[in-house]
Parts: C-alpha cells; structure tokens; sequence
C-alpha cells in the first residue's frame, strides 16, 4: 500500500485512443515517432495541471422514495499566490482527490466546474455530464441559495485516506466489510446505503496530501504538505475553492472528521474562522484526539494510563472477563477509579508499601481483565500495546486497537506487545476492493497511481508548531467556539477504541475554554458499544447515521 508511483496522468484523448487503419501504410519513422514521443513527455512535465474530474448521474433508492444525486470525482487542482515583493499569478501546488455527492433540489442541478474540466483530454470518456437547459456554465446570480447543509468529511492517520468514512458511513454506497464475529471474507461485496447522511445534507469526501489520488502538483515536493499547518491550509483552500465554485457560500457548512481528522477539523475551523471569517455551522468529532498529552505513553506523563483504563475494562468486557455485569456497570466502575483513587496512586510512587502496591494491582487487574502480577510487573501502568497482546495470552491470541472486540492468533506468545492490529487486518482488505471498484466502474474515474487507502509516506509529520509542547487543538476548538456562538459540536465515543480512549476526549472537553451552560447546550456527546471506527458494528452504524443527520438538520 506504500508503493512509489508516478503522478496522476490523464485519460487518452480520443485521437490517442483512436486505433490505427491497418490498411494504410505507416506515416512515420522509428525516429520521428521517438522524437514525437519525447516532445511530448516534455510538454507533459511543463503543462499546467488541470482538474480532472469525472461527473456521473445518479439514484438512490429508499423507503421514502429515490433520491437523485450527482457524484463528482477527480483531482482539484489547488493553487497558491506566492510570496515576495513583486506580485506573480498562483501557480499550482497541489492536486487534491475528492468525491462530492451533490442531491438534486427541484430542477437539474451539477458542480460548477472550470472550463479545462470539460476538455476531452481531463473528462474521462463515456462520463455522463449532466447540463443545464441553456447552456454549460448557467448563470446562478439570480438562483436562490441552495439550503442543503454541505459536509466536509475526512479521515486522519496522518496517512489515512477517507475510504473509511466514504464507503463505511457517509456515502451512498457502502462496504460490506463484516463485524468482530463474522468479518467478510473476499473478494468482498458493496451496497446501497440507505441511511447515508446525503439524505439530509451534500457530502464531500476529501483525501488528505499522499492519501487517495491527491498528490502534489508536478514538480512540487510533497514534504511540504506532510505536516499540521500545511495539511490544515491545503484542505482550506480546496473547501473555499469548492464553496466558490459551487456557489454554495449561504449553505449552512458543516466539518466531519475521523481519529486525527478531528484534529485537522478543529485546527481547519479555526483557521477558517480566524484568517478568512469563515463561520461554520457544525462540527462532528468521530473518534476525537484534541490533545496528543492524553494518549501519548512518554515518560513522566501519567495521564495516558488514566484515560485508557476504562476502554481496558470495556475491551475486558467484550472478551468475556466480567461475566454478569452489563457494559455500563463496567464502564462506571472503570471511570470512577481512574478520576479518583488511579491518579492518588500513581503520583504516590515509591511511597507505596508493598501490600498498597499489591493491593492495587489486584484492584487494577480486576478491572481491565489481567493477572495482578502482570499488573504490578508494569508499575501499575499497563501501556495499551502491551495490554492488547497480554489481555488474551492464555488463549495464545491478539486484541485489536482500532477496534478491541476483534482478536486473531499472535506469532509470538510471549510476545512484549502485539504485532499487528487483527481489527485493521480483518477490516480494510474489504475497503479497499471496495474503493477502487467503487471508483472505476460506478463514478467512472480511473487512474494508474495506486489509490492509497493507508500510507506511511507522509511520515515524518511535522508537528513544528508544538515544539516543546504537546500537539493540542483544544484552544483552536475553544477559541473558534467562542467566536462563532451558533457553532455546534457532535462527539462521538466507541467503547472499544484503543487508538483515542473515550475517556482521554471527555477529559479534554470538559476542559475547554468555555463556559459550563455552552458545553452543556452546545456540545452532544454519544457512545457506541464498537471501536474507533463504530460504523463497521451494525446497531453502531445504524444509530451513528441517525445522530449525524439528527445534527445536521437541527443547525440547518
């Protein structure tokens, strides 16, 4: 999934694809061919990019009736006016993959796109390009605005693409990916998602620099763009660019992110806010991690143990280690020992006798489903990697981080921590049948670069801006909420999610630079009995999609 590959190239143009007539004979020599070939490629380097974007007609079937969308998808093309004392025109640097899904509302409605846009050279043949009754560019100076909520949605990583979010809940397609007790099993399926949050609002599914198709533009490097601020500015740019293009401003604006992506989205409203005055409506925090100090095992910090004990006990819970108890009861014995006796013992250190330290060790051992000595052989700080390969040793197997209600077999027995995550590995083999299916033949767009679902090669991430500090994006959230009192925030928490702990967000929350009538009026927070990704978990699924387009229509 890391592979190098070259740029985006487009489509054949239909003299290109046009085969030859064997009955002629040929027009040009072995030389000139060469010669043609490399003008060309040299042509190609130096051209300015375009968008290529692919447009397709669509219908989703539901209960209530059909529900007719256009589905846009290709690179945008993101430019930027340089820097220095004599003005220049933006020149492109970046190429950035989305899919837009834009509902019908009483009449014909496209996406605005550029004139290069509809050039046989960028639009992929046989795309179903819908028009306007007059003519390809209407004007819209005069149309009403369009009240539909617009939804911009990305996953994190740093390196995930959106194939998550898109095909796992949003979209109006779906991966058929199976559960932690009966995982799919390839090659896969897809189907109609019949409670995609395009129903009540436009979605627009973006990948982040490196992931999907978005790529630099030629001759850009990429390492520029593989850190917070860069990341955050990109994605801000291709969001007023398609407000703009789209005619879309006096739509109610709404952010969704996943993992990091949540804290791409609290820095992106920030930045949208505080450089442009742009005001949003909503924001939905899937999986959140606003500050990187409550998950961040380094020495000296002891808040990571804290905030992961309750997902331990939860991830106990599902592997059958407290029989007779419901997963709340858990869940609230776990949260009152972390938010008053763990913290008391943890900053007693060596002062612990060796019956306190003992006894404690029973008492966390409990909880979170281990052997008391384990528990104590650990300080009485279980790290989450190594809880994960111990939880289920006697059973010689592993717990999933994304999600720990998966577990497989572990290599090693003995093994200090897991060696990989079963809940990814059970996962995104479906996901990614599914993207690059999904594109080629439903939304007809196609490319030779590999679509990169998950992606080590925008590492190292630069956290430049947090130097000697941890990355948080509380503040940004805080600051931003406090300036835009119409803002409202959507969290949602999956039990068993050991990537970003529903305790660690509910800390940090709770913690914000506002006051307490804002959180309680302005924040809505939820909790699924899945992972960091609780959309793969049916009932989840089901009762996520409701609270999002809940959100949703309640700020439009």
């Amino acid at each position: 999934m890391t592979a190098n590959a070259p740029a985006p190239s487009p489509p054949p143009t239909a003299a290109a694809s046009t085969a030859a007539d064997p009955s002629q004979p040929p027009t040009a020599t072995a030389s000139d061919t060469a010669s043609t070939t490399a003008e060309s490629a040299a042509a190609s380097a130096t051209a300015e990019p375009r968008d290529r974007l692919s447009i397709t007609e669509h219908v989703l079937e539901l209960p209530d009736g059909p529900l007719r969308y256009t589905a846009t998808t290709g690179t945008y093309v993101i430019r930027e006016e340089p820097e220095g004392d004599a003005y220049a025109r933006a020149s492109a640097y970046a190429e950035v993959f989305a899919v837009s899904y834009v509902a019908e509302r009483g009449g014909i409605v496209h996406e605005a796109t550029t004139p290069s846009a509809t050039d046989s050279a960028t639009t992929n043949p046989g795309t179903t390009r819908r028009r306007s009754t007059e003519d390809d560019r209407p004007s819209r100076a005069s149309a009403a605005p369009n009240p539909r909520p617009v939804v911009f949605a990305f996953n994190g990583g740093p390196g995930s693409s959106t194939v998550w979010l898109h095909l796992g809940l949003l979209g109006p397609r779906r991966v058929v990916s199976g559960d932690a007790d009966c995982p799919a099993a390839p090659p896969y399926g897809m189907t109609d998602n019949l409670e995609t949050l395009l129903i009540d609002a436009d979605v627009v599914c973006i990948d982040a620099m490196t992931t999907g198709y978005s790529r630099p533009a030629p001759g850009a490097k990429p390492d520029r763009l593989h850190g917070f601020a860069a990341d955050r500015d990109l994605l801000v740019a291709f969001i007023m660019q398609w407000l703009t293009r789209n005619d879309r401003w006096l739509s109610p604006k709404h952010l969704l992110g996943e993992s990091y992506g949540t804290t791409r989205a609290a820095a992106i409203a920030a930045q949208l806010m505080d450089r442009h005055f742009v005001a949003l409506n909503g924001l939905m925090l899937l999986s959140p991690v606003l500050d990187f100090a409550t998950l961040d095992f380094t020495p000296g910090n002891d808040a990571p143990y804290i905030h992961f004990l309750p997902t331990y006990a939860a991830i106990a819970h599902a592997h059958g280690k407290h029989p007779g108890l419901s997963l709340e009861q858990v869940v609230d014995e776990a949260e009152a020992f972390a938010e008053e006796e763990y913290p008391a013992l943890l900053a007693r250190g060596l002062r612990l006798s060796e019956e306190e330290r003992r006894e404690a060790a029973e008492r966390i051992g409990g909880l979170i489903g281990t052997d008391p000595t384990w528990v104590e052989r650990c300080d009485l700080r279980p790290e989450h990697m190594a809880f994960l390969a111990e939880l289920l040793r006697e059973e010689r197997r592993i717990v999933g981080r994304i999600d720990g209600r998966f577990s497989a077999p572990a290599g090693d027995g003995l093994a200090a921590q897991m060696e990989t995550d079963p809940s990814i590995d059970l996962l995104a083999p479906a996901y990614t049948a599914a993207i690059n299916h999904y594109l080629r033949v439903d939304l007809r767009f196609s490319s030779d670069v590999v679509y990169e679902a998950m992606t080590a090669r925008v590492h190292p991430w630069s956290y430049k801006e947090f130097e000697n500090r941890a990355v948080e994006v509380a503040t940004d959230l805080s600051r931003t909420m406090r300036k835009i009192p119409a803002l409202r925030v959507f969290v949602a928490h999956g039990y068993h999610d050991a990537a970003t702990p529903f305790h660690a967000s509910e800390h940090v929350l709770a913690h914000l630079g506002i006051s307490r009538e804002e959180y309680e009026e302005r924040i809505r927070i939820a909790y699924y009995e899945a992972g960091h990704m609780m959309y793969c978990h049916e009932p989840s699924r089901l009762a996520l999609s409701e609270h999002l387009r809940e959100f949703v229509r309640a700020g439009a």
